[in-house]
């Protein structure tokens, strides 16, 4: 009997004009991420990140990426950009992100010493909807062993979903998908031909990538 696979949501980060968000729509991706972190290549102000938001199809989420802000700073920026999902990607701590809550995409970087305490600070806590793996500090390109995350989820009694970012592209995705089959992939620089701007190819490839991988059974172990 073959063993169903859920099938693997698709975020498309770094979306600074209506082009790209519209091809990753039409592409398939579930969701499109606004970075407002200043000083960054995909930095958005929120007016604009909103008349994007606005024009999405239905059932394409807006995600709003943000960095160590006050619960105050938070708020008001939803109030310009009302995002349906925000994702925390800097230091904050558990009472913040409470505060900014409930629903919140929670942005950790892989250690292989720490994922598996990480995983489970998180997890207990209700206000985080998710729980985003990255290999860095968040739009670098970097990779992380897959199979150790893997494995850490695997130990997790009720783990909350898992998205994983950090270097993914078109040409490994595929591998990501099969090693941690996580609740959703998240990507930025591997789409881009140049820092801020997407690649709308790379974008569909990106997308079918992750189709092709959900079809693929996973492997039996052998005991």
């Amino acid at each position: 009997m073959t063993t169903p696979t859920v099938r693997t949501r698709v975020k498309i980060c770094g979306i600074r004009d209506p082009e790209a968000a519209e091809v990753a729509a039409a592409a398939g991706a579930d969701a499109v991420g606004f970075v407002f972190v200043e000083g960054t290549p995909r930095f958005i102000r929120p007016e604009h990140a909103a008349a994007i938001m606005y024009a999405l199809p239905p059932m394409v989420t807006s995600v709003g990426v943000v960095r160590d802000l006050t619960v105050d700073a938070f708020c008001a920026l939803e109030q310009r950009c009302p995002c349906e999902l925000m994702q925390l990607h800097g230091a904050e701590d558990e009472k913040t992100v409470a505060a900014c809550g409930p629903g919140v995409i929670r942005a950790i970087r892989f250690d292989a010493a720490t994922i598996t305490d990480d995983l489970k600070r998180w997890a207990r806590l209700a206000e985080v909807g998710a729980i985003l793996v990255d290999g860095s500090a968040g739009g670098t390109g970097e990779t992380f062993d897959w199979s150790r995350l893997a494995d850490a989820v695997a130990a997790m009694p009720s783990p909350k979903p898992i998205i994983v970012a950090g270097g993914l592209t078109p040409d490994n995705v595929a591998d990501a998908v099969r090693a941690v089959r996580p609740w959703a992939v998240d990507v930025s620089s591997g789409v881009e031909s140049a820092p801020g701007v997407k690649d709308h190819g790379a974008i569909r490839a990106f997308c079918e990538a992750v189709r092709d991988a959900d079809s693929t059974p996973p492997t039996a172990s052998i005991s």
